[in-house]
């Protein structure tokens, strides 16, 4: 029995041997090489993973960065301009500096602005409420209020807040990754231009439905008037279904939209308030209703 035992053990011994050496052989036969600059750019990378510069997650995205003939098309929006100045610089070429982005949240249909119709009793999640029915109020357009955006971004830069009912951002810590844009079901955030000295104007709605409709759901919807259109010097407005839209890339921030607009949709973020033309003019500025950065009021003029 015991000389059994030991046969079995040696043949045992000498076939994982023998299977060793052929995987070895096997593997450095076909075993790529890799590229040592990928663990370089990795390394440079901020790994957060977010998947914002539309791969897979960091490695991917050196690998991609790596193999490209030009960087040019890539860019990593959590590390922004530094970081890829610095991979540009490790794998010998030049990258433009690109505009920084901020998620923005199109939909100021808050409880005050825009009344419930009814009561959504069920699991939490935007994405379950869309696919149920229109939402609980009166805009099918409108923010459901139920934090997907939340949920999903990793930076902790985008909250719902619980008296207004609508997501909030914080731009000093929003990446522009873009998980919150993907998570809306109603597809009511976007990223857009920062701006210069961080202002922007935009309209913060999306509602499609004719002018009568959009007033009756929310009090301050855009009707679609085509008065900010007709008043903005730089052909920055659009109108299409009922709705304004204001591309960023010739917005000069003048303003005369936000001015302009009947229902105050129109949002401006981060300018100086405005003060009274005298001394004997009441001061009709609008009080605070958003706050996009800490110590930084949102105004509508």
């Amino acid at each position: 029995m015991s000389t059994t035992i030991i046969l079995t053990i040696a043949c045992l011994g000498v076939l994982g041997l023998l299977f060793s050496v052929v995987l070895y052989f096997v593997a450095q036969k076909f075993k790529v090489e890799e590229d040592p600059r990928i663990d370089i750019v990795e390394s440079i990378l901020p790994g957060a993973n977010c998947g914002g510069c539309g791969q897979a997650g960091c490695r991917a995205f050196a690998e991609n960065v790596v193999k490209a003939p030009s960087i040019g098309s890539f860019f990593c929006p959590v590390g922004g301009n530094p970081t890829m100045a610095e991979i540009a610089k490790a794998l010998g070429q030049e990258v433009e500096a690109k505009e920084p982005m901020v998620a923005v949240v199109r939909c100021h249909g808050t409880i005050d602005n825009r009344a419930k119709i009814n009561n959504f009793e069920g699991y939490s999640s935007c994405k379950v409420m869309s696919s149920l029915y229109i939402g609980d109020t009166g805009c099918k357009y409108g923010c459901l209020g139920k934090g997907d955006c939340e949920v999903v971004c990793k930076f902790d830069a985008i909250h719902i807040d619980p008296k207004r009912g609508i997501p909030e951002v914080n731009q000093d810590k929003c990446t522009a990754c873009g998980a919150c844009v993907k998570a809306c079901p109603k597809s009511i955030i976007e990223l857009r231009n920062k701006g210069l000295k961080e202002r922007r104007v935009y309209v913060s709605c999306l509602s499609k439905d004719k002018g009568a409709v959009t007033r009756k759901a929310c009090a301050v919807g855009c009707i679609g008037c085509g008065k900010c259109a007709k008043v903005c010097p730089f052909g920055a407005i659009t109108v299409e279904n009922n709705l304004a839209y204001i591309d960023f890339t010739k917005c000069k921030l003048c303003r005369k939209c936000v001015e302009e607009c009947p229902t105050k949709a129109i949002w401006a973020v981060n300018f100086p308030i405005k003060l009274p033309k005298s001394a004997t003019e009441p001061h009709t500025e609008p009080q605070p209703q958003t706050i996009e950065k800490e110590s930084t009021v949102q105004q509508e003029n």
